[in-house]
């Protein structure tokens, strides 16, 4: 057999990032720039990040919940390399991919429940997409409820389940028969599954890019209560707050609730190959595939490929070996106890909060007349400003990356890979005080914003 060989040579990064403007998203290069974030990484590992200059990073954002067991974890690498040393069928989709029922069965064992069967795909939004099918086609139902300032993907379908304009505008008419509720509000969901024509309502256990909202166990409870007497299936979007993200496999499991479906995706993957799943009871699964004929009725080409099925087994061994659950729900405890303590001074934080290591700091305009003037002219051009600046200060000056949440500009995230240490957690306590005190003693903090909003304002 013939075989070619190919030598790695370095990128040329000033010609790469030139590609990505010509030919990628010239507007996000231009972004980082007025960020002061357009970085060139050379090394990944764990939670720190090495940049060409000699800089290190560590980072407090996880690729929004992908790396929770670190960047490039010898173990998973080591793991694709025999897969693809292996030269097995990686994509062969006329055999039964044995990884594939491998993954599916510990994923159903660590969900537990009713959850016995698994469909596999690349990402969150494609979860859901398979979540709203699955549901009308279970419940011969339209309908499907969502709770308000959800983030739940950007495609079609996902996309429906957002009530964020920023996100949804001209990307319509997107598809009727979906209903936004109050996150927390049981009367309100209630009312919408009245008339009994909900094929599912569909619900992140905690709002990640909602603000880090975390509700009540009664809430949760009750929703699946009200679920199954009105005949609504109850589904959880874990892609954010999954795999021991929250200190359990599932956050559903320190609510005590049990879901009919639960989408997963993110650090499922490992950081390194797209993969997401949805777990289902046998009566859905059976609802679909309900007979030989219909055995393809919904799929995926990359479903089930062997690299994202081994990717998707290593990233488990890690998070069970590694015992990173319960080691994320204690330092997660800890880590917001201190900054409480750290940010107690400061009248801007209203408050912290989270679960596991998943957490999100809270602001609230200064109280001092003459910074309460920039901020007010800040949020009248964008009201992610004053939330970017702070993102920008703790990246460039304390070498901390994190960001604001999606769909609340108030809440700064933090959501460093679940190996984290508690040195580097008392790194981004001491950060991110040094850098609320000078927002709210140094008049320097709001006059280079200003600048910065005067730069965004003439692009």
């Amino acid at each position: 057999m013939a075989t070619t060989s190919r030598a790695v040579t370095p990128v040329d990064v000033s010609r790469a990032t030139s590609d990505y403007q010509d030919y990628v998203n010239p507007q996000w290069v231009t972004l980082l720039n007025l960020l002061g974030m357009n970085i060139e990484y050379e090394r990944c590992l764990g939670c720190e990040l090495f940049t060409k200059d000699g800089r290190r990073i560590l980072d407090f954002l996880s690729g929004y919940c992908v790396h929770n067991a670190g960047h490039n974890h010898p173990y998973i690498i080591q793991a694709l390399k025999d897969e693809m040393d292996r030269c097995g069928p990686a994509m062969l989709q006329s055999h039964v991919p044995e990884l594939a029922g491998e993954l599916a069965r510990r994923l159903c064992k660590l969900a537990g429940g009713s959850l016995e069967k698994v469909y596999f795909g690349s990402s969150g939004s494609e979860g859901v997409e398979t979540a709203i099918k699955f549901a009308r086609a279970t419940t011969g139902r339209a309908g499907i409820i969502y709770a308000k300032s959800s983030f739940h993907g950007l495609t079609n379908g996902a996309l429906s389940l957002m009530n964020d304009a920023f996100w949804r505008e001209r990307f319509g008419p997107l598809l009727p028969d979906t209903l936004g509720v109050p996150f927390g509000d049981i009367a309100a969901l209630e009312n919408a599954l009245a008339d009994k024509k909900q094929a599912a309502f569909i619900v992140e256990p905690l709002q990640a890019e909602g603000g880090i909202q975390v509700p009540t166990r009664e809430y949760l409870q009750k929703a699946q209560e009200l679920c199954q007497r009105s005949g609504t299936l109850f589904v959880l979007d874990e892609v954010q707050t999954g795999m021991f993200r929250t200190g359990t496999f599932l956050a559903a499991h320190q609510f005590d609730v049990q879901a009919d479906m639960v989408v997963l995706a993110k650090a499922l993957s490992g950081g390194l190959m797209p993969v997401s799943a949805v777990l289902m009871t046998n009566k859905i699964y059976r609802s679909v595939y309900s007979s030989l004929k219909r055995a393809i009725v919904h799929t995926s080409t990359f479903s089930e490929n062997s690299l994202s099925m081994r990717a998707g087994l290593a990233a488990l061994d890690v998070l069970e070996n590694e015992n990173l659950g319960p080691r994320a729900f204690e330092l997660g405890e800890s880590f917001r106890a201190k900054l409480r303590s750290e940010l107690a001074p400061f009248d801007m934080v209203k408050e912290v909060r989270g679960m596991g290591l998943l957490s999100g700091i809270e602001f609230v305009p200064p109280k001092k007349l003459a910074f309460r003037t920039l901020y007010e002219a800040f949020k009248a051009i964008h009201p992610a400003m004053f939330g970017q600046i702070v993102v920008m200060r703790m990246f460039r000056e304390k070498g901390m990356l994190t960001q604001i949440c999606g769909n609340n500009f108030m809440v700064l995230k933090a959501a460093p890979p679940l190996m984290v240490t508690t040195t580097q957690l008392d790194e981004f306590v001491k950060t991110i005080r040094e850098v609320v005190e000078m927002a709210q003693t140094s008049p320097a903090f709001w006059t280079e914003a200003l600048a910065m909003v005067r730069r965004s304002v003439n692009i």
